[in-house]
């Protein structure tokens, strides 16, 4: 599961660590509450590689509107060649959604909901599928994050976590060199991502500040 995640890096240091040209109306940054249904900074490849703004929240080219079915932020890697929202998106819409840390939640015994804040060394990249959606004169770009069963790390928060390419499997990732990207569809190294818990105000979707990443002692 990935629902909620801060992006910190600005956009020209993005574009420059992928390599991408960036479009005109990026999403702000830093963001430390980035939430479905928003835009999001996306490296995709096409004629060259970019970066662009999409909507969380992947839409099939059979919703008749943002609502008409559940709301597809992430696609499960075990089954992504199979689901008919994801699996031609898998094969040629493939991209990448930089991340500084990413958000989890635990439950204490009185039900009460604890958030985690989980992290790389440096920016992450994560996995992603894309869609165009909606009539061309109203056409929109859509992208839900890839997850697979979490590592024993990882599990200790959430029985799943995000797909994270490393850098020198980008362009493969991206469609660049040819096929063989099924592979990359795997948890992360035990010693890649680190947490820690945060303050509850994370808990709303409307909550913001460098604050919300800082480590949280109740």
């Amino acid at each position: 599961m990935c629902g909620r995640f801060a992006i910190t890096l600005p956009t020209d240091a993005m574009a420059q660590l992928f390599d991408a040209a960036p479009a005109n109306d990026m999403p702000d940054v830093p963001n430390y509450n980035v939430c479905p249904t928003t835009g999001v900074h996306v490296v995709m490849s096409e004629d060259s590689r970019k970066l662009v703004t999409m909507r969380w929240g992947f839409l099939p080219h059979w919703y008749k509107s943002p609502t008409d079915g559940p709301l597809l932020i992430n696609a499960r890697a075990e089954t992504i060649a199979e689901k008919p929202a994801f699996r031609e998106a898998c094969r040629a819409r493939r991209c990448l959604i930089p991340i500084s840390g990413f958000y989890e939640w635990t439950k204490d015994e009185a039900g009460k909901r604890w958030p985690w804040y989980i992290q790389g060394p440096e920016t992450l990249a994560l996995a992603g599928v894309w869609q165009d959606w909606g009539p061309d004169d109203a056409r929109r770009r859509t992208c839900a994050v890839v997850t697979i069963k979490a590592n024993e790390t990882m599990s200790q928060v959430h029985h799943r976590m995000p797909v994270v390419i490393d850098q020198e499997d980008w362009g493969l990732w991206l469609g660049e060199e040819g096929f063989g990207a099924a592979p990359l569809m795997k948890a992360a190294d035990e010693d890649l991502l680190s947490f820690y818990q945060v303050d509850p105000k994370v808990n709303s979707n409307r909550a913001q500040g460098p604050e919300l990443i800082e480590p949280f002692h109740a």
